[in-house]
């Protein structure tokens, strides 16, 4: 059975998510540590938990959401994986970052791209990938059908969706996937998104106002 911790990171209140089963190996999602203390927490937790990373997965490569990666592979020695659409995303990411006054270390680029559709293994657990574009171009979300909860990165949010305004952005593009490839997941499974709370798909077809 996998298991999920979250930590809230970053001026943007993102959460990074460290996903771990039975076998002790685990994998980072989204490492959006920017400060030593967020940095810490998540190190620590791996340390006192006595897990092994294994893999560093990006849902999409805004700024928020990339902060970590090269802490994460100067310490672990894992570069991210994420869908090769994302690459312009992430190298847009120097030039902005100080505009917004954060210091941005540059993410290692990947040996290994995720394709659109197929599964990522680690220990007992399996992660399907959902290709769900709109709020970025390449967007990925993360399926886990045995424990039935979803990574959901930055496109679903309880009683939300994730902005369409920036580069490669599409609300209609957006809204179609959230119709077409999250609403169709059982009611049951928990969405833990890119900010803010956990939701569940029930709740979102119910109560969402871009969908009702």
């Amino acid at each position: 059975m996998a298991k999920l911790r979250s930590f809230v990171c970053n001026p943007y209140q993102e959460n990074t998510y460290v996903l771990f089963d039975e076998t002790r190996e685990c994998v980072i999602i989204d490492a959006g540590m920017y400060t030593a203390a967020e940095q810490n927490a998540v190190v620590n937790f791996i340390r006192d938990n006595q897990l092994k990373p294994v893999l560093l997965l990006n849902t999409h490569c805004h700024v928020d959401h990339v902060l970590g990666n090269k802490f994460v592979f100067e310490q672990y020695g894992l570069k991210p994986q994420f869908h090769s659409g994302e690459l312009p995303v992430l190298y847009s990411v120097p030039a902005y970052a100080p505009l917004m006054g954060m210091q941005y270390e540059p993410s290692p680029l990947p040996d290994h791209y995720l394709s659109e559709t197929g599964t990522i293994s680690f220990g007992n657990t399996e992660l399907k990938l959902i290709f769900a574009p709109g709020h970025s171009p390449a967007h990925l979300c993360f399926y886990n059908e045995a424990d039935n909860f979803l990574i959901g990165g930055d496109v679903l949010f309880k009683g939300s969706i994730g902005r369409w305004d920036f580069p490669g952005g599409s609300f209609e593009q957006l809204t179609e996937n959230i119709t077409q490839k999250l609403f169709t997941l059982p009611d049951d499974c928990t969405v833990y998104p890119g900010h803010g709370p956990e939701t569940t798909i029930g709740f979102e077809k119910k109560h969402n106002p871009f969908f009702t």
